[in-house]
């Protein structure tokens, strides 16, 4: 499940998974980024990452979609807040493969260091 958040970043695409993620879950957030590209021209993404328990075939198709249809170059940088140290491996991975994104992930307790760093602080 997903929840949008508010961290008070205008161009922010802010939320946390908490379970698996659903077709309509993908969406909302998909949504949301579409809303704030329209307004900003580019966002920050943050993710805290509660606990993840996989994600629907149909997100992730959405996903592709989108990405397809949008691509990545409105993406600034991406927080990740999680415990999980395999996923932080992803997030490292994931920066090397994505230079025009800057990714970085914290501790789940780091909220105002990852705001700061999508703020560019």
């Amino acid at each position: 499940m997903i929840t949008m958040l508010g961290i008070g970043v205008d161009n922010a695409v802010a939320f946390s998974i908490s379970g698996k993620v659903s077709d309509d879950d993908m969406e909302l957030v998909l949504t949301a980024a579409k809303e704030k590209i329209a307004l900003h021209d580019s966002i920050v993404i943050y993710e805290q990452i509660d606990s993840f328990k996989g994600i629907e075939l149909e997100a992730i198709v959405d996903e592709f979609n989108y990405l397809r249809k949008v691509g990545m170059s409105n993406i600034q940088k991406v927080a990740v807040l999680t415990d999980k140290k395999w996923l932080a491996r992803i997030v490292a991975i994931e920066d090397k493969i994505f230079k025009s994104i800057d990714m970085k992930c914290f501790a789940l307790e780091d909220k105002e260091l990852a705001i700061a760093f999508l703020k560019g602080q």
